[in-house]
């Protein structure tokens, strides 16, 4: 959840700025965003303990085989899901709506807020979505945080561990769980934003 509301503080206003503003560079953000969105997370995961390893430049933090490194890993993957999809979604507002929030004055923060909760429904489908990316990865955090028990193992490397041992009864009930969890999620943020509508 840290990490899916981090990416979430991050990439909705970045993707809204991508939509409601043109920039030198701003093709590029956007191609960019688009083309990570296929990122592979062992790819992620093997930077990342590059650069927090204890011969790298961030060595010196002490995060790597720690839940930190693990959040590192889920925010870069989610991040790019949030910038992308906020920004198509926001791009669509915004030609409905942009010339009357210019009209009235409207400037850049005011404008993204305005927009953001304009597509409160196009919002809650773009966080739910970098959480089913978060709830479900291994890959990554498998590297940087070790499955180390008790201190970095979660739901998802523990099924990758008991399915290698065999296990697969006790993977296939940790499977269940993750799902209950994430239809749980997913009904509790649907069930608040059709009271807040």
């Amino acid at each position: 959840m840290g990490a899916t509301a981090a990416a979430a503080a991050v990439g909705l206003p970045v993707g809204a700025v991508l939509a409601l503003r043109r920039f030198p560079g701003r093709g590029a953000l956007v191609l960019g965003a688009n083309a990570l969105l296929g990122l592979p997370p062992v790819v992620v995961g093997l930077a990342l303990y590059l650069l927090l390893s204890r011969a790298g430049p961030l060595g010196w933090l002490g995060l790597l085989f720690t839940p930190g490194a693990m959040l590192c890993a889920q925010f870069l993957l989610a991040l790019p899901i949030v910038v992308a999809l906020t920004h198509r979604a926001a791009s669509v507002i915004w030609r409905a709506y942009g010339d009357e929030l210019r009209i009235v004055g409207a400037g850049l923060p005011r404008s993204v807020g305005i927009v953001l909760a304009i597509g409160r429904g196009e919002v809650l489908t773009v966080v739910l979505a970098a959480f089913g990316r978060t709830i479900s990865e291994v890959g990554a955090i498998l590297v940087v945080g070790g499955n180390i028990a008790g201190y970095t193992r979660t739901m998802t490397t523990s099924i990758a561990l008991e399915t290698g041992k065999g296990n697969l009864g006790f993977a296939l009930v940790l499977g269940l769980v993750l799902i209950t969890i994430s239809l749980l999620v997913s009904a509790a943020a649907f069930a608040v934003t059709g009271r807040l509508r």
